[in-house]
Formats: C-alpha cells, sequence, structure tokens
C-alpha cells in the first residue's frame, strides 16, 4: 500500500486540504479542514495506507489557533 498524505492549507483567505496534489474543499477554519482531513485518512488506514496529516501552527501567520482571522 502506499502513502496518503493529508496538508492543511490555507488558500484566498478559507482552508483546504491538499492531498495527492489536489486541493480539495473549502472551509472557514483550520480546525474544520483539520476533521475532514481525518475522516480521509481514517479510510486510508482501514485501506492498509500509511497515513500522514500536517497543520501548520498559529505562528504561521494565519489567524488564531484555529486559523480564524481576528476580528
Amino acid at each position: 500500500m502506499g502513502l496518503a498524505s493529508y496538508a492543511i492549507i490555507e488558500a484566498n483567505n478559507q482552508w483546504s486540504v491538499l492531498h495527492d496534489g489536489n486541493v480539495e474543499g473549502e472551509f472557514l477554519s483550520k480546525e474544520s479542514a483539520f476533521e475532514a482531513a481525518v475522516a480521509a485518512a481514517s479510510l486510508a488506514i482501514r485501506q492498509g495506507h500509511e497515513v500522514r496529516v500536517s497543520v501548520p501552527g498559529s505562528a504561521a501567520g494565519n489567524g488564531t489557533a484555529l486559523g480564524v482571522p481576528d476580528t
């Protein structure tokens, strides 16, 4: 089995999941993008894949800890 990699990325003031070179989904917070990635990763685990999930920290300049801009 292969590697299933999920990276939470910020694009155009929203969050998405980068998976296999494709940007998927539009989420208002980093946390909601993470939850979607973990659901997909769970399926990949059941299929026998190695799984990696990465999420940038708030120090990356993307608002609060959840990635929602401060108002």
